[in-house]
């Protein structure tokens, strides 16, 4: 094969057109950042599965939840501590509710009525709300 120094000059002037063309077909397409992340709310980010139930309320609707962080995190307000129950001892699936023996007195209210009660969950089942720990 010879190389004549006409044909290299020939092809040495057609590596740079080519390199001009190849460069000019290249597209580059920036689809931007994306859509954004969701902002985080005002509640936590993740909740433990611990189990301490709380009665918790946004607008008129009650509901019960494992924990305080899982009812914040859903947007509820948390009443009180324990499952939502219904007035007079009963719970919201209709049975009734059950407390234990032990005995740490409390002092409930009802309206503007006080009474002692041997512990929280006694003064909850009878529709009073705990305003004191200890005897009135």
């Amino acid at each position: 094969m010879r190389f004549s120094a006409s044909r290299i000059a020939r092809r040495a002037g057609f590596l740079p057109l080519l390199a001009v063309v190849a460069v000019a077909c290249t597209v580059v397409v920036d689809e931007g950042p994306g859509p954004r992340p969701p902002r985080p709310g005002p509640g936590p980010q993740f909740c433990t599965r611990e189990y301490d139930p709380v009665c918790a309320r946004r607008g008129g609707e009650r509901q019960t939840f494992a924990n305080a962080c899982m009812a914040e995190a859903a947007g509820y307000r948390i009443i009180r501590g324990g499952a939502c129950r219904a007035e007079g001892g009963w719970d919201d699936e209709g049975g009734q509710q059950f407390c234990t023996r032990e005995y740490r007195p409390v002092c409930g209210q009802r309206g503007g009525q006080l009474r002692t009660f041997p512990n929280a969950c006694e003064a909850d089942s009878a529709g009073f709300r705990v305003v004191d720990r200890g005897p009135c």
